[in-house]
């Protein structure tokens, strides 16, 4: 805490204006306290981070507004978002409609498979995501077992004081087979499918947590929001689950744009909508949300990547699919130039934005000892993708999916080109045309049509479909006279006055291809609950001064202000520096409430705020200005514009605090006033 005293000397005509620092220069010890989550709650709920939304109405599951510095936070992870993806990699930026008419998800697919499995009480009827509970309950029976054997921590018993809450168990040992069993089912639970599911709930007896009772057999749940376009209600449509249908839709337009030039990569940062079987999670599984994503298109001949090369000394934690399926879930840490060249990662794009994915979480405070990439498994491999990654980071829930990175294939582009008729094709005029030599049969259309009669088109549309092998063998029989064909399980014999095969030279100066995608997937929501996490911590000295210590990257508030007195003297120079600041583009706030600096500091520490100026008496009259450090609570001391210099260096990035601590004097606490 600071102190504030005033001196007043009796041999002098000035005041003393002095603040006393408590522990100057002091090393920070974030860990001096558990992680309490309750505490973490507490202050988002207290200070409007976000909260339940219609609360007054008793709230809906699963949906929730943002108050001032959760929207600010938001804002701020997404403007770095655009900066490093779209700016940096020359993205192109779509805005495209929530509302979609159904035939567009029929054709994706997600109207088939865009499900998860739940289970029901068997008694109560209520619904459970049947992979969630399955986790949840043998999680709950491991930590149960830590406890009854003596060996969990005082971290593992409070939290299972807290999953008893939720989770009706015992400290009971466990046999361990039985142990290694629940491990290796954890380890492979996303591989399940839904029947493989029920099995597990039947078999280790795993019942509603809630009530005691048993559940039924899994069911599909479609997760999206149905509706209905114009007032007849004949056309119906979908609240969008991802943006990715946008960017297909309009892919021609883009490659237009593009110069029909690949790769090149649409950007879109929009809501989303999926409805959920049992939001509980708070943010983590919400039912409408923001989402990021990028569909980056690419020949798929040539996965390369032009930046591969800027990337792949970069050392990624990966847990892949085969050590998953072996029930282990034990990291490997990788540089991603390796993982590519042993097949690990399937290719150099998917590759890169694994590595640039990496490099966003860890800027905007994402703890690197808390984050990994893992490899989907076969079953739970969405249905476009060939290969998928999970950006997945460590909190109190466990191990959550927060980016995901998907090689699509040519999926969406092909059935939607044959849904429709139109071509998403790309068309590519080629340096050296393509010199090539092929059978190709000639039918004597009139003869063959007086001959076959309605079997005429039937013949035609088989040869047209026969391989080069085929028509090679073929052309050989009829040099001998005539053939036999099958169609419709009838032979028809077929003679060189109805059909003739020559081989002919095709030169191709054009390649006609449909691109593949390489999809990263981030959702918002997940990574500002799982940085609140990470950045928060209490104060070594008083458990009950929470901090949140926010990257001023991504900081709600960069800068407060702090006059010392209330006085109308200062509303020039508080005015000042607030438009100086604002013109160097750092948001700051004015805290000129009538409590002491050192709350007006502590309750703003909780908002992340990572730097506070001081305004006293001194700074009247000298023109100086203390600057303060949010984690160290360190003060500094300068002139009002060599503060206002390096605390733009400090929130642009350019400077570090140890660097700030050379260019400007550490304040001693005391200064004269006249």
């Amino acid at each position: 805490m600071w102190r504030v005293r005033l001196a007043i000397s009796l041999s002098h005509t000035h005041i003393g204006v002095r603040l006393a620092h408590t522990a100057a220069m002091a090393s920070v010890n974030r860990t001096a306290h558990p992680f309490d989550k309750s505490r973490l709650e507490a202050l988002l709920n207290r200070r409007f981070f976000y909260a339940p939304a219609f609360e007054i109405y008793g709230g809906v599951a699963g949906l929730y507004d943002y108050g001032p510095p959760g929207s600010s936070l938001q804002a701020n992870i997404i403007a770095e978002w655009r900066r490093h993806f779209i700016v940096e990699d020359h993205m192109l930026e779509l805005d495209t409609t929530i509302m979609t008419p159904a035939p567009v998800f029929e054709t994706s697919g997600h109207v088939a498979r865009f499900a998860d499995w739940m289970v029901k009480d068997e008694q109560t009827g209520d619904v459970l995501r049947a992979d969630h509970l399955v986790k949840n309950v043998l999680q709950a029976r491991l930590a149960g077992n830590l406890e009854a054997r003596g060996l969990a921590t005082d971290k593992d018993k409070e939290d299972e004081k807290k999953k008893k809450k939720k989770i009706k168990t015992a400290a009971v040992q466990l046999p361990d087979e039985t142990v290694e069993e629940y491990e290796g089912i954890l380890a492979r639970l996303d591989n399940y499918s839904g029947p493989e599911l029920g099995q597990l709930c039947k078999s280790h007896d795993i019942r509603n947590p809630d009530t005691g009772n048993q559940v039924g057999e899994p069911q599909q749940f479609n997760l999206m929001f149905a509706s209905s376009i114009g007032p007849t209600g004949q056309h119906p449509g979908f609240l969008r689950p991802e943006t990715a249908q946008g960017h297909f839709l309009n892919f021609s337009r883009l490659l237009e744009f593009n110069n029909g030039r690949v790769p090149f990569a649409s950007a879109q940062i929009g809501r989303s909508f999926r409805n959920e079987i049992s939001p509980r999670a708070g943010l983590l599984r919400v039912r409408e949300f923001t989402m990021g994503e990028i569909e980056h298109y690419v020949d798929p001949d040539s996965k390369g990547h032009v930046r591969f090369g800027d990337i792949c000394h970069i050392v990624l934690p990966l847990l892949d699919r085969s050590v998953q399926l072996s029930g282990s879930v034990q990291v490997t840490q990788m540089s991603i130039g390796e993982a590519v060249d042993r097949g690990i990662v399937a290719n150099e794009t998917l590759g890169y934005f694994l590595a640039r994915i990496h490099l966003f979480l860890l800027k905007i405070g994402i703890d690197p000892r808390r984050l990994r990439f893992r490899q989907h498994m076969a079953n739970e491999m969405a249905h476009y993708a060939t290969d998928c990654w999970d950006a997945e980071i460590e909190n109190s829930s466990g191990w959550t999916e927060c980016v995901g990175c998907a090689d699509r294939a040519a999926y969406d582009l092909s059935v939607h080109s044959a849904r429709t008729g139109h071509p998403l094709v790309v068309r590519q005029a080629l340096k050296e045309p393509i010199v090539t030599e092929r059978e190709v049969p000639e039918f004597n259309k009139k003869t063959l049509g007086k001959t076959l009669g309605r079997d005429a088109g039937l013949v035609q549309r088989v040869v047209g479909e026969m391989s080069q092998e085929e028509l090679v063998r073929l052309k050989g029989e009829l040099s001998q006279g005539s053939t036999t064909i099958f169609a419709d399980e009838r032979q028809i014999i077929l003679t060189p006055q109805l059909l003739t095969i020559e081989r002919r030279t095709f030169k191709q100066s054009i390649r006609e291809f449909t691109p593949n995608v390489i999809e990263p997937s981030f959702g918002f929501g997940r990574i500002l609950y799982s940085l609140l996490e990470h950045s928060f911590w209490c104060r070594e000295q008083d458990v009950e001064r929470g901090v949140l210590s926010l990257p001023p990257l991504v900081a709600p508030t960069k800068v407060l202000i702090v006059p010392l007195s209330a006085k109308e003297e200062f509303d020039p120079l508080i005015a000042e520096v607030s438009t100086k600041l604002r013109r160097g583009g750092i948001f700051s706030r004015v805290d000129d409430s009538n409590t002491s600096i050192g709350k007006r500091y502590a309750r703003n520490d909780e908002l992340g705020t990572p730097f506070g100026v001081t305004l006293d008496f001194a700074s009247l009259q000298n023109r100086t200005m203390t600057l303060r450090e949010r984690d160290t609570t360190d003060q500094l001391i300068g002139s009002i514009d060599d503060v206002i210099a390096v605390v733009t260096d400090l929130v642009q990035g350019t400077l570090t605090w140890e660097d700030a601590c050379t260019r400007l004097k550490a304040y001693d606490g005391v200064q004269a006033v006249e």
